[in-house]
């Protein structure tokens, strides 16, 4: 983030757990973690200039390559979700975020400064050319936008999954 260029963080995410996106152990299934994450990743695509008039008109858009996701704590049916997200960083045809998913007290609601998440991912894409099929430069408008949202990287971003010990 270039010291000169302020800026507001991304704007919050914000949904209700569904009746639906409860599984058998009688909290929230960790497909529906996954979908609320896509939900963020739409979000923050239309704050960065990558929405649909921008598909439409370009034929491009991201492409989710790498996710790594870290499931915290249980979430109830009708819980308040707020979804954070960090731009990380972006070059010519990528971009690396993070989205935080916590849970609020009341819809709408801003996350308290002592909240934990209930989960996080960090997600690799990378802007394809849907007509030619492969990977295309973000415009420099867009790339420069993704740059000036760029953050730190949280303390949990990075890392990989823990090793298994071996079977004796």
């Amino acid at each position: 983030m270039s010291e000169s260029t302020p800026h507001e963080p991304l704007p919050l995410l914000h949904r209700t757990v569904r009746p639906e996106w409860i599984d058998y152990n009688g909290h929230m299934s960790e497909a529906f973690y996954v979908l609320v994450f896509g939900y963020a990743t739409d979000a923050m695509m239309i704050e960065t200039g990558l929405h649909a008039g921008y598909r439409e008109s370009t034929g491009c858009s991201l492409y989710t390559v790498e996710a790594h996701i870290r499931y915290l704590d249980d979430v109830a049916e009708g819980a308040h979700l707020a979804v954070r997200t960090r731009i990380l960083g972006a070059d010519a045809k990528k971009a690396r975020f993070t989205h935080e998913l916590y849970v609020v007290e009341e819809a709408d609601a801003e996350i308290p400064p002592d909240a934990a998440p209930a989960a996080t991912t960090e997600i690799l894409a990378l802007h394809v050319d849907q007509n030619a099929g492969r990977t295309t430069p973000f415009p420099d408008t867009i790339r420069d936008h993704l740059t000036t949202l760029a953050e730190p990287a949280p303390e949990w971003a990075g890392r990989s999954i823990g090793a298994v010990p071996k079977a004796p």
